[in-house]
């Protein structure tokens, strides 16, 4: 069976209703993503498949041949660590790969989330209970994104003099 992690596409030799969990830890060496509740509860276990925020604890894999998964060691380095860091999100850390995949996932579809939406979205637990940290980390990056986004846009904005445009 062959799945495509990060851009890359591996070989995999596992039965059919393996975890996806399993075999990016086991298999891959991808440890970043980690082992929580194995009920898909906690969110430790966070990736992307074809874009969206999923628990890896309940992805057989053989469903997770037919997208495009993408791991913490895929998306490093994001806007989201440094937020993170800035904010002091991070306790013990263990949930911290899980809470910046559903972060980063949150971002692509809402790229200016209310806190409404944070909360609702950000399901993952944190036992060190961070939850205000990570929503200020996320509220961080969606500003930084729409002043980038603002200054992007002003500085291709066409030269006006007298009211007309060149």
């Amino acid at each position: 069976m062959k799945l495509q992690i990060n851009g890359q596409s591996y070989d995999i030799d596992a039965e059919p209703e393996t975890p996806l969990l399993w075999v990016l830890r086991e298999q891959l060496n991808m440890t970043g993503t980690k082992f929580g509740c194995g009920i898909g509860q906690c969110g430790a276990c966070t990736v992307h498949f074809d874009g969206k925020a999923m628990r890896s604890c309940l992805l057989p894999v053989v469903s997770a041949g037919s997208g495009d998964i993408t791991t913490i060691e895929g998306i490093t380095p994001h806007p989201l660590q440094a937020a993170w860091i800035e904010e002091q999100v991070p306790q013990c850390g263990y949930c911290q790969s899980g809470q910046l995949m559903a972060a980063a996932a949150l971002l692509e579809q809402i790229p200016n989330p209310s806190d409404a939406q944070i909360n609702s979205t950000m399901t993952n637990i944190c036992r060190c209970a961070t939850y205000d940290r990570i929503r200020k980390g996320i509220k961080r990056v969606a500003a930084d994104n729409a002043r980038a986004t603002a200054s992007a846009s002003a500085s291709t904005a066409p030269f006006v003099e007298n009211g007309e445009g060149q």
